[in-house]
This record gives C-alpha cells, structure tokens and sequence, in this order.
C-alpha cells in the first residue's frame, strides 16, 4: 500500500478516534491538522472545499475528509480517509447494538472533550476569519450570517446564507486579476466517468424505491436516499430513520432512542449511527453485515456526488465569477461557524466558570504554545474525568 494511503488512513483514524464535538468541531480538527499541521491544503483551498460540501446533500464533515484523503492520496487516499474516520465509531455503535460494548465512559471525560472542542472551534473561527474576512464588507457578511443563523436556526436558513453569500460575493466583491490561483491537487477524473457517477446516483435515487422487493435491497434503499436528500448533517437524518424504519417493525422506538444516546458519546461522523441501526434491526441480515450495509448505503451517495460534482468544481474555482461568489460563500460559512461556535458547541460545553476556565487553557495551548490537537484532546479528557474526582 502506498505511504500517502497509510499515512492518510493514519492520520483519519486518530481523527476518528479523537474528534468529539459533531460536524463543525470536526471541521476545525480538520483544519488544524491538515492545512496548518501537515499542510495538505491551503486555507482558501479548504474554505472551498467546505463550501461545496455544505452544498451538497450528505455530512459535510465526512465529505470534507473524502476530498482531503483524495487530495493527499487519490481514490485510495479518498476510501482511506473515509474509513479512518468513520471505523471507530462505527465499530463502538456497531457492538453496542451487539450488547459487547458498554460505552461506558467516565461522565466527566466526555465533559471535558466538549470544552476542548469549544477552543478547537474557536481557534478555527477566527484563523479563518482573519484569512476569508479581512475587509469591512466580508466581516459584515459573516457577522449577518452569524446573527442569522442565530436568530432563525433550520436547515433551510443555512442554505439561503450560504445562497445569499454566493450573489453578495458575485455583485459586490472584486477578485484581483493577478490574485494566484489555489488548485486543489485532486486526480484527474474523467468527464465521463463524473458524468456515469451522477447518473449512477439518480438511478439508484429513482430507481430503488420501485425495484427494493427484498428486505436487505429495501433497507439499502431507505439508507441510501437518507444519505442522498439530507441536508443539514447526521441530527437532521436522524428523525427521517427513525420516520422510515421505526413504523415498519425493523427497529423499536426504545431501541432507537437508546442507539441515539450512544452515538452522541461516540467521536466521528453521526452518520455512523447507520451501523448501530444495521446491526441492531431484524429480520436479517443484521449484525455486523447488516451494519456494513446500511453504513455503505448511507455514505455512497456522497461518494457518486463527489465523484461527478468534483471535475466540474476545480474549472468552476477557476473562473473570476466564481471566484468573487466563493469569498462571499467563504465569509458567510464563517459566519455560520461562528454561530455553531455558540450553540451547540458552547452551550453544550460551558456551563460553570470552571468550564470557561479550562475552555481558556485550552485555548491558550492550541493558539500559543502551538500545542497538538491530539495532546490538548487527551488532556481535556483526563482533565474532565479527574475533576469530579477532586470536587466529590
């Protein structure tokens, strides 16, 4: 296996072992990581990449990693990242729903990775707003954007700023004409190999539901068009699941909820919650197979998408049009991360001004001591898990 794959696989699977805090706190450790760490990308380049994935139906986060792992290592590097990710999580819900895992976790522990992911996210935001806001018309931007979300917080509202941003950039932002370029280094892919990925994937979307006569090609079915019509991340597919499997006997609504509670004590992408599901519903196949197939189901549509989408993307970036609409885009995903950075993230995190204080250390260790996101990970855990201890 090539050295770019393994350390792709590597770096995702401490990732994936490490990134508490959902989707947005997952973008930050990405950030850090990859474009300030190991330098695997710029930061316009990454602002770009989460444009287009906060575009696109599925987990932004996941797609992010797809793009990076491909980036670094082709296809492989792509298969790679997705499943440095996603395995651990996947694995720890998959047993649960076994009854071999317990996910028993001292309370605290968890507490802590929440404030640490508070500072991850933090330095996040305002690295990148320094980079992608650094005129008066961008900061505006980000700070409605920020308010926005705030003020009315839905999956819709995110698509309209992110629509909004988009025009703002084209009409009112200038792109300088000796500017460089920031390529993504992706492979080539072949139009007509996007154009079979994005037929592939109306097929399967039109297709299946008339086709899935089977109750292994029906759960397939259900999981892939959870992972195709979703936006918003893993807590918006949660309630379609649940509308699609729980009535028809797969699963009990206890069950469900149960499965829901130890996804959220899990690192990774929520979209692995589709292992807990597999594993946990009957008639066959379940276990273990059936946790495979409802987690290839539910993150293949991501894969076709990007497959098609990518070709088209890098000639896109490249024309001065879309280059003005991405720094509008850019700010207002600024914004939107900001908002995240609040609530959950902070809400979630801080609720004493212990918390604040250890959030502020954190802090101080990643942004000034230059600290490693791994380090500061593992420290807020033994830190969250030792104070009740000495408080008790």
């Amino acid at each position: 296996m090539p050295s770019a794959v393994v350390e792709t696989l590597i770096a995702f699977l401490r990732l994936g072992l490490t990134a508490f805090g959902g989707p947005v706190a997952h973008l930050s450790y990405f950030r850090a990581e990859f474009v300030e760490c190991r330098k695997w990308v710029g930061e316009a380049a990454y602002a770009d990449i989460i444009a287009l994935c906060q575009f696109l139906p599925g987990p932004a986060s996941s797609q992010v990693a797809i793009i990076l792992g491909l980036a670094r290592a082709g296809w492989l590097g792509a298969a790679a990242a997705w499943i440095g990710f996603t395995l651990p999580s996947a694995l720890l819900l998959a047993l649960f729903a076994l009854g071999v895992a317990s996910l028993g976790a001292p309370p605290g522990a968890a507490h802590g990775l929440k404030i640490v992911a508070v500072a991850v996210v933090a330095q996040a935001v305002w690295s990148m707003a320094k980079t992608l806001c650094p005129d008066p018309a961008r900061a505006s931007l980000a700070v409605a954007s920020a308010a926005l979300a705030l003020g009315f917080p839905s999956t819709l509202t995110q698509l309209t700023i992110i629509a909004a941003g988009a025009i703002f950039g084209w009409r009112l932002i200038a792109v300088d004409a000796t500017q460089p370029h920031a390529p993504l280094p992706l492979p080539q892919i072949p139009r007509q190999a996007a154009f079979v990925a994005l037929a592939l994937f109306a097929a399967l979307l039109v297709g299946l539901p008339t086709y899935a006569g089977g109750h292994a090609l029906r759960l397939f079915e259900i999981f892939f068009r959870s992972g195709a019509l979703v936006f918003g991340g893993g807590h918006v597919v949660l309630p379609l699941l649940q509308q699609a499997i729980v009535p028809h006997g797969y699963i009990t609504n206890d069950a469900f909820l149960a499965g829901y509670g130890a996804a959220q004590a899990v690192p990774g992408p929520l979209f692995a919650f589709a292992a807990y599901l597999g594993a946990a519903m009957w008639p066959e196949p379940n276990g273990l197979v059936g946790a495979a197939l409802c987690l290839f189901a539910i993150y293949l549509p991501s894969f076709l998408l990007l497959a098609g989408v990518l070709p088209f993307w890098e000639e896109l970036r490249r024309k001065r049009a879309m280059q003005a609409a991405l720094k509008g885009v850019n700010a207002a995903v600024v914004g939107l991360l900001g908002a995240a950075l609040y609530a959950p993230v902070f809400t979630s995190a801080i609720f004493a001004p212990l918390d604040l204080a250890a959030a502020l250390v954190a802090y101080l260790l990643l942004v000034f001591w230059k600290a490693p996101p791994f380090a500061v990970v593992a420290l807020g855990a033994l830190a969250g898990a030792l104070l009740p201890l000495a408080t008790g």
